[in-house]
């Protein structure tokens, strides 16, 4: 792979610890700022929204921008989010800061992924992408836990100035490494736009709403669910995290390889095993040892659905791929507040904890349901594609494209 990738990857692995790190600090920013714990949860949410509507927006504004400038101006964008949130005098100014570097995350993500697959040959394409969303899953496992604990003894401040400190070296990673791309001649906004239009691409995004929502059915709930279910303690709940983020790194990179090889055949598999072991969660949710276990399978089924997903919309979109790159990217978040959001709903209507895995199980097995009509659509059609003009062309002749021009 080459070092370009790696660069991104640092990229996302600022991104990822950002995202989630909060999480871990919202009791301290409450106290720090005199707000109760759910105003300080706007930080979560706010962060989301602006990661959903700021994907489109970026990738729109920056059309016109060479890929690697447009990178490089999206981590600065990410460090200045992290260096206002950490200096914040008061709530608000951390909240715009937090809005402000979410503005960057489904740009990067979805710009990066263009990028990171022009860089390899085609064959290659699905591990180029595992490989830059590796930083995300990393993130998961040591930049979550390694940030709060670093806000819970030397302050949250520190932690986003940090953070902070990781974007400066994503911004010269990607300076430094990452091939000069100018932009694609004849690709304008509207066949960005176009390229939305593709019934293909539209399944896809589905697909990664409900696929990866039915991963955050389950983990959202998963404090009360493994402390009141399982019987673990609160101070347990640091290493299942770090059980269910080494699941994800695992997933993302055997996602990756086989995606290579077959993207819909990989797509039917972790979709499939996702649906059944989040069903089976509710009763593995009982005992210590088998949750445990299916808190990483849930973690390595979920993020090896990433690279196939991300590429079917690259596939399927080849012409003009930016635009749908990074929606795609606001999809994944689209799916985890979907989820996050019925999950609750069944606990409120008093199904227990467990009944949020349920959900999970119903969203992953209807991805699975769209991946198969999908491919009953694609079949009829001949394997159609949008190319940058808006029209559509067989799957073999973007395919046979040189990796460099897509």
């Amino acid at each position: 792979m080459p070092l370009a990738l790696f660069a991104l990857a640092i990229g996302a692995f600022g991104i990822g610890t950002t995202e989630f790190v909060i999480m871990g600090l919202l009791p301290d920013v409450a106290d720090q700022f005199g707000v109760s714990i759910p105003t300080a949860g706007y930080l979560v949410s706010g962060y989301a929204i602006g990661v959903f509507l700021g994907a489109p927006l970026m990738t729109i504004l920056g059309t016109r921008v060479p890929r690697k400038r447009m990178l490089m101006l999206l981590m600065g964008l990410f460090i200045v989010g992290n260096a206002l949130s950490a200096a914040a005098p008061v709530f608000a100014v951390m909240l715009a800061g937090r809005v402000v570097a979410s503005l960057a995350h489904g740009a990067f993500f979805g710009i990066g992924a263009v990028v990171a697959s022009s860089l390899v040959a085609p064959e290659k394409q699905a591990r180029a992408l595992a490989t830059m969303f590796t930083g995300l899953t990393v993130a998961n496992v040591l930049g979550v836990p390694l940030g709060t604990l670093v806000g819970q003894h030397l302050g949250w401040r520190f932690t986003f100035f940090v953070v902070a400190g990781l974007g400066v070296v994503g911004l010269l990673g990607v300076a430094k490494l990452v091939p000069e791309m100018e932009r694609p001649e004849g690709v304008h906004v509207r066949h960005e736009l176009a390229a939305l239009g593709n019934v293909q691409v539209l399944l896809a995004m589905a697909m990664t709403v409900l696929g990866f929502g039915g991963v955050f059915a389950a983990v959202t709930y998963i404090t009360p669910m493994m402390t009141e279910v399982t019987g673990y303690s609160d101070s347990a709940l640091t290493w299942l995290l770090v059980l269910f983020g080494l699941g994800m790194v695992g997933g993302n990179l055997v996602g990756g390889r086989f995606a290579d090889k077959s993207v819909m055949r990989m797509l039917y598999a972790s979709l499939g095993a996702l649906a059944l072991v989040l069903a089976l969660f509710t009763v593995t949710a009982h005992d210590k040892i088998a949750a445990a276990v299916t808190l990483a399978l849930i973690g390595g089924l979920g993020f090896a659905t990433v690279p196939p997903l991300q590429k079917r919309v690259l596939d399927q979109a080849s012409g003009a791929p930016t635009l749908a790159s990074a929606v795609n990217i606001g999809a994944f978040n689209l799916g985890n507040a979907l989820a996050a959001w019925l999950g609750g709903l069944v606990i409120d209507a008093g199904h227990g904890y467990t009944s949020a895995n349920w959900v999970g199980a119903a969203l992953a097995g209807s991805a699975l349901l769209l991946a198969l009509l999908s491919s009953g659509l694609e079949r009829q059609s001949g394997g159609g594609r949008v190319v940058a003009d808006g029209r559509t062309e067989p799957a073999g002749e973007a395919a046979a494209q040189p990796a460099t021009n897509r």
